[in-house]
């Protein structure tokens, strides 16, 4: 996985048990374990190929992209010629003086392209599990069973790249059967990736996530591996050292040193009484079962990012006013992806890492708040004094963490949104999102440099013909409905939906989605008394009784008249205090 920022080796780094394991579900036979296949997506040199396809001049040339004054990765021309991920910028010129250098600090472009991927993925497959930048997991075991069931004869299926340890196959082994098809979905979704973006990748067919993950790597670059049961062992004890498992961090790596365990065959002779009792219970039963290659996670689809970050790194930090300037510019990134995401943030979270006085290593500590319902109604409306406010957030946190009489020296700052939630009033995820006009490439052009987002207001022809289109679709399919229920030909669509696809929703769904539209049309507008006419004093207000019905939304309102309830807004749950 591509390393985002240039961090120093000696950090204390945040264990890997946490994000890669999670609670490990007992319920799973080991039967319903080896029936799964998974496949391991890992893209080569990630940041290097996104710069050589957004310059391809670069691609026979050695190329490395740089943060700060590490190499955080390079293209394999670089490679064959001594460069390194991770090695020093100074190192690198020497080992290749022709190396070209391209500065990769702004992540943009590579999380841009990371999403297409997981997009890419997706389309192909539902299960698609998102792992750093440049990781996906995808469980295939349904697409599997689906293509057994439609191929006849076995007999003719080959593997689709590489067998770990060259063994042979048993094609009436159902466990193999299921693999080599898994293997040939692999090899579909690597050529996906390659022809469409341009990506080339390496993947692992296994019966779970752990093993899929380690045998990825063992042919690269873009070729795959199949990993069958009778080499799990072979493939675990191979590995050269326990921080090769994902799940086990540097953290639990020096435990388990002072404990004389040092590869994996030592982990899995190492007698359980004693390393329950060194390490708990739930942790060393979880190691172990990592060490024989167990693992029962699920592919968890991805969905949108549960939060929003931006950090920076440098060689050192020592005055408040500095801390400031590199918040304010992290926060200004922020924002911007947070716009284009859509959604709102309810908690705020500053991490940093400080270097100690007694000695040249630096730690990491963070501090988080709920955001104030005053702010959160300020996001996305262009609000000039928020960005002011946030900061203002940040800084106590980081007095919290740094007292202002002491002294400091940082080497990062970071800064993230979570606890995302759509605003209230979003359409995203209901069925009226879907109703919405897709533009045609005309349309695109004539639009010129609007955002696609945004739609011209209909002319006064388009709002007729749609009008004359939900009058036929009525006309042609009758039913029978309240008295309450609106008249097609009273109904005024929003400029965004198609009348046709309206016109083919059934009845209860149509007047659905036009109590839905009044209701926010009545919300979004000024309450304003209206002028005194005869017709008021002819239709004084309604009893309490008759305003629950569809014709409030119809009607103006009047000044103390309670309109539809609003949505109200929860504000997240108290994480952390000043």
């Amino acid at each position: 996985m591509e390393r985002l920022e240039g961090m120093e080796e000696e950090e204390e780094e945040e264990e890997e048990e946490e994000s890669w394991e999670g609670e490990q579900e007992g319920g799973r036979s080991a039967e319903a374990s080896r029936s799964r296949v998974i496949v391991h997506l890992d893209l080569d040199c990630f940041y290097a190929q996104v710069e050589m396809i957004r310059r391809p001049e670069l691609r026979a040339k050695p190329l490395g992209v740089q943060q700060k004054s590490i190499v955080v990765t390079c293209n394999y021309v670089a490679r064959n010629l001594g460069v390194r991920k991770l090695m020093a910028v100074e190192e690198a010129k020497e080992k290749c003086p022709h190396l070209v250098l391209l500065n990769g600090e702004d992540l943009t472009p590579y999380r841009e392209t990371s999403y297409r991927v997981t997009e890419l993925l997706q389309e192909m497959c539902p299960l698609v599990e998102r792992l750093g930048f440049d990781e996906n997991f995808v469980d295939v075991t349904e697409l599997v069973e689906k293509r057994l069931e439609q191929h006849e004869g076995p007999e003719d299926l080959a593997v689709a790249g590489h067998v770990y340890g060259n063994r042979a196959l048993d094609l009436h082994d159902g466990t193999h059967l299921r693999l080599l098809v898994g293997s040939h979905l692999a090899s579909a979704f690597r050529s996906s990736l390659a022809t469409t973006l341009g990506l080339s990748s390496c993947a692992g067919v296994a019966s779970n996530k752990l093993l899929a993950k380690l045998v990825s790597g063992t042919f690269k670059p873009n070729q795959q591996t199949l990993l069958l049961p009778e080499s799990h062992q072979d493939l675990l004890r191979n590995l050269g050292g326990l921080q090769k498992i994902p799940g086990i961090g540097s953290k639990t790596f020096k435990r388990l040193e002072t404990l004389g365990i040092e590869t994996v065959w030592h982990l899995q002779s190492f007698p359980t009484a004693v390393l329950e009792k060194e390490l708990g219970l739930p942790l060393a039963r979880r190691l172990q079962r990592l060490s024989f290659g167990e693992d029962d996670s699920p592919v968890a689809p991805s969905g949108p990012p549960r939060s929003l970050s931006e950090e920076e790194a440098f060689k050192s930090c020592s005055s408040e006013a500095q801390v400031k300037e590199n918040l304010e510019k992290l926060l200004l990134n922020l924002l911007e992806r947070l716009h284009q995401d859509g959604r709102r943030p309810h908690t705020l979270r500053l991490a940093l890492r400080r270097g100690s006085s007694a000695s040249r290593r630096f730690h990491r500590e963070s501090r988080q708040c709920p955001l104030p319902p005053h702010l959160l109604h300020r996001f996305h409306k262009g609000d000039s004094n928020l960005l002011a406010s946030l900061l203002e957030l940040l800084l106590k946190l980081f007095r919290k963490m740094v007292p202002p009489e002491v002294p400091f020296r940082l080497n990062l700052l970071s800064v993230s949104f979570s606890n995302l939630k759509e605003p209230p009033g979003s359409t995203r995820g209901s069925i009226g999102f879907y109703l919405k006009e897709i533009s045609t490439p005309h349309q695109e052009a004539a639009g010129g440099h609007q955002e696609a987002s945004q739609l011209q207001a209909p002319s006064r022809s388009e709002a007729t013909k749609r009008k004359r289109l939900v009058e036929e679709e009525e006309a042609s399919c009758p039913t029978s409905r309240s008295s309450s229920s609106p008249e097609p030909s009273r109904i005024q669509l929003p400029p965004d939906v198609d009348p046709q696809t309206f016109s083919e929703l059934p009845r209860e769904v149509q007047e659905e989605l036009v109590a839905q539209w009044r209701s926010r049309e009545a919300t979004s507008k000024p309450l304003e008394k209206p002028k005194a006419t005869r017709r008021r004093r002819r239709n004084p207000p309604r009893a309490p009784e008759q305003l629950n019905t569809l014709w409030r939304y119809m009607e103006p309102r009047w000044e103390g008249t309670p309109g539809p309830p609003g949505d109200s807004e929860e504000v997240a749950e108290d994480l952390g205090t000043f």
